[in-house]
């Protein structure tokens, strides 16, 4: 199984601030239409297909994979991402929070597995690594914040 987690601030100085407020808009954004959020090419195709008050259901491609997921809200501080139809399966979590001096941080984090492949063997091992990496969680949290801020700029949130 991987585990990985990245913790940024959201409000990094030198970056225009965003509030609680408008950092779960663009968290739920994502939700409903990741092309927008994943770095250029990561993600091709996000279709909400199933939606309701407490969920919905999208399909995509990211990473050149296939997958369909159920996605939950936790009403201002938590998306997960359950990964139902996918090379991988179990989840990825996306939650704001305040920390002990009460500034804003987006976490992202997961627990899963690959498919098919030997637990903890080289597949899951490389995965694991380039989640944990400047590539994987990190570079995806400061993409999500970065389209969030222009989403702000352009008056979309």
């Amino acid at each position: 199984m991987i585990y990985s987690t990245a913790t940024v601030p959201v409000n990094a100085p030198g970056q225009p601030p965003l509030t609680h407020a408008q950092a779960w808009k663009g968290l739920v954004e994502k939700a409903r239409n990741a092309t927008l959020f994943f770095p250029p090419g990561e993600c091709t195709r996000s279709d909400v297909v199933e939606e309701s008050a407490s969920h919905l259901v999208r399909e995509a491609t990211i990473l050149g994979d296939d997958i369909t997921e159920i996605i939950t809200f936790e009403a201002n501080t938590k998306i997960s991402f359950f990964q139902v139809a996918s090379p991988r399966e179990g989840v990825i979590a996306n939650e704001l929070f305040e920390d002990g001096n009460g500034d804003l941080q987006l976490r992202f984090y997961c627990y899963i597995g690959l498919r098919g492949k030997t637990p903890n063997g080289p597949e899951e091992q490389a995965a694991q690594a380039w989640m944990d990496s400047d590539n994987g969680f990190k570079a995806a949290i400061d993409s999500t914040l970065k389209r969030t801020r222009d989403l702000v700029a352009q008056g979309r949130i």
